[in-house]
């Protein structure tokens, strides 16, 4: 602003009102002073216009880099922040990178409230992360701690992908488990329900997995094993997400096994990579848009109403067909 007073003839003071729009300059003082700021290329530092005040209007995202549904939910959260007024700062986590830290570069940054996508930390972390600011956890529910929670339905997503199996004539269907990822704890219960509702608990078998492509490429590896060993394959294996799901698909494809012909494959997520595979992958889709939109409202509604109590939005999900489930294979049992 000095440089722009300078260069225009004028004080700082007056550059000051001219910028805020306030009234006590010339039409002419006022043209020629934004003439000379679009000449030299000033712009307004809102961050700091926005910290005088005491605010800063910025949410945090933490996010983990190689989890894909991470992005759909991050497209969804920049257009329902910018219409509420804010504005967002991402701060990833990695192996090299836990979450705490991630969280950290945020509050320093002066964001006002910490959406977590997928957050795996310890219950008490979050409850006293949710008692210093505002805090929104997404996909993941820990009822004990101090912060909102928005997440799908998990158990519901799994039902239908299990009739929708059952339905095509599959009985040995195999889960692969998600470990401690967001949902697993739910999906695998869900998984086992449906089960025992189909009558179906002697075919039960949850093989430990995670949310990477490594679990579903060794999967895939300790089920072609066991076929080589006189085994059956399973006709169907409900994979703990989309990530485990293609790894799953890879060890298949390597081996000549066919999908959906020899076995059906579904995923978790409906991540955006889910329908650009050559074969289409069935999977059950969480709404990343409106679990996003719900994460944005809840921490701004408590960051503009104090003593707002943390609430929680369960979102339905729905199951995608495409192209990894087919009918049971011909003699299969």
């Amino acid at each position: 602003m000095a440089d722009v007073a300078a260069r225009a003839g004028v004080s700082r003071a007056l550059v000051s009102i001219i910028f805020r729009d306030q009234p006590g300059a010339s039409r002419e003082t006022r043209e020629r002073v934004l003439r000379v700021a679009d000449e030299i290329g000033y712009r307004p530092d809102n961050a700091a216009r926005l910290l005088a005040r005491g605010r800063s209007r910025t949410l945090g995202v933490m996010f983990t880099v190689h989890q894909t549904f991470h992005t759909n939910l991050i497209a969804g959260i920049y257009p329902e922040a910018e219409r509420l007024g804010y504005d967002v700062l991402l701060s990833a986590a990695t192996q090299s990178r836990d979450e705490a830290k991630a969280v950290e570069a945020l509050l320093s940054h002066r964001c006002e409230a910490v959406i977590l996508l997928g957050p795996d930390a310890e219950p008490g972390y979050l409850d006293a992360l949710g008692r210093r600011t505002v805090a929104v956890s997404v996909s993941r529910r820990v009822p004990q701690a101090h912060v909102d929670f928005v997440h799908s339905a998990e158990g519901k997503g799994v039902r239908q992908a299990m009739d929708h199996l059952v339905d095509l004539g599959h009985h040995r269907i195999v889960h692969i488990d998600g470990g401690q990822g967001p949902g697993s704890a739910d999906r695998r219960r869900a998984y086992r329900a449906a089960m025992r509702r189909h009558g179906l608990q002697a075919e039960l078998r949850v093989i430990p997995g995670d949310h990477t492509e490594q679990s579903g490429i060794e999967a895939g590896e300790l089920l072609l094993g066991e076929r080589d060993s006189g085994r059956p394959l399973p006709t169907a294996v409900l994979a703990g997400n989309d990530r485990c799901a293609w790894g799953l698909l890879m060890a298949l494809t390597r081996a000549g096994i066919d999908v959906p012909r020899d076995m059906s494959v579904i995923g978790y997520d409906d991540s955006h990579l889910s329908h650009l595979m050559p074969i289409g992958l069935t999977t059950v889709r969480q709404d990343a848009a409106l679990m996003a939109e719900h994460a944005v409202r809840f921490a701004v509604e408590r960051l503009e109403n104090e003593g707002l109590e943390p609430r929680e939005a369960v979102v339905d999900p729905k199951l995608v067909v495409r192209g990894t489930s087919g009918p049971v294979p011909e003699g299969s049992v």
